[in-house]
């Protein structure tokens, strides 16, 4: 979906006069933000998403997905890269298994005098998004279907 549709889409939802209100905007750009590029052939002016994603580009920098994300009280991870099967498919599972140890050690660890520092929530939140991006590498492999069988080779006459 491109970011002037989704806007169009949260305009059906949203105030437009609140929105330009709150931003202290002109109504009538709320409404361009809304509407194709002049590129397109529309009247659309640039708009906030369509900066977010040049300065996404720009950087390459995921921390600003992250802190968009943080906004809207959620969190981004990653696509991830697609993960073939080679057989070895337990070996993986008890990947994950080990990164979730390895991350509830962590939180014992931080919690064993009874408080949580700032440097010691960093960490686990670290551990965290590690977790949570090996995780959906996973769960996406399964889903795209690269977790069945092995093609065989055929014998070579």
């Amino acid at each position: 979906m491109q970011s002037h549709e989704v806007l169009r889409e949260v305009l059906k939802q949203t105030s437009a006069k609140q929105i330009a209100a709150d931003m202290s905007l002109s109504l009538s750009l709320i409404y361009k933000w809304a509407e194709p590029p002049a590129d397109d052939s529309g009247s659309g002016a640039n708009n906030p998403l369509d900066r977010i994603g040049q300065l996404i580009r720009s950087t390459k920098d995921p921390r600003i997905a992250q802190w968009v994300c943080e906004q809207a009280g959620g969190f981004y991870i990653r696509n991830p890269q697609s993960l073939q099967h080679s057989g070895q498919l337990i070996p993986l599972t008890n990947d994950i298994v080990q990164d979730f140890a390895d991350m509830l050690a962590t939180i014992a660890q931080a919690a064993g005098d009874n408080t949580i520092t700032k440097t010691e929530a960093k960490i686990i939140r670290r551990r965290w998004e590690d977790l949570k991006s090996v995780t959906e590498r996973f769960v996406h492999a399964a889903e795209s279907g690269n977790f069945g069988e092995i093609p065989t080779e055929k014998p070579k006459e």
